[in-house]
């Protein structure tokens, strides 16, 4: 009898991460419109910023929308700190301090960062903060926090 529980337990087990990766794998994500395209307008990569400096964000191709706006075509900015690489396409952008959603349709943002070298990059997500297919994407820069 224990043994069937086991084989009951695990089966159980099995088929809830079967239905969860099945899920994480069926979330949408939309096509963006040709030539859509983020980027950083300042500062510029390589740039010597104060510790709390002023970041400004760039869309082109995509018309910036809050996060809950269903129209077509819209999408807002998360920006990514120091992060290697980016979140997984398959599940929404996450947000963490290192991760941060601007679901208003902000265009900058203040940022306080630790004396050093950091990276910034954009990413556009859509009203569900799915990463489009394929990813609309800045390139990384590097500012340089006094």
């Amino acid at each position: 009898m224990k043994a069937l529980l086991s084989r009951a337990t695990l089966a159980s087990l099995l088929l809830g991460a079967s239905m969860l990766a099945t899920a994480a794998d069926g979330i949408p994500r939309s096509a963006p419109p040709e030539g859509a395209k983020v980027f950083i307008v300042s500062p510029k990569d390589g740039a010597t910023v104060d510790k709390t400096f002023t970041v400004k964000f760039g869309m082109e191709g995509l018309k910036l929308a809050p996060a809950t706006d269903q129209t077509p075509d819209t999408g807002h900015h998360h920006l990514l700190i120091d992060q290697k690489e980016l979140p997984d396409a398959k599940l929404p952008i996450p947000a963490t301090d290192t991760v941060i959603h601007y679901g208003k349709a902000q265009t900058e943002t203040e940022l306080t960062l630790t004396p050093g070298k950091h990276t910034l990059q954009l990413v556009a997500g859509d009203k569900l903060h799915m990463q489009f297919n394929p990813t609309v994407a800045s390139k990384v820069i590097t500012v340089n926090v006094k």
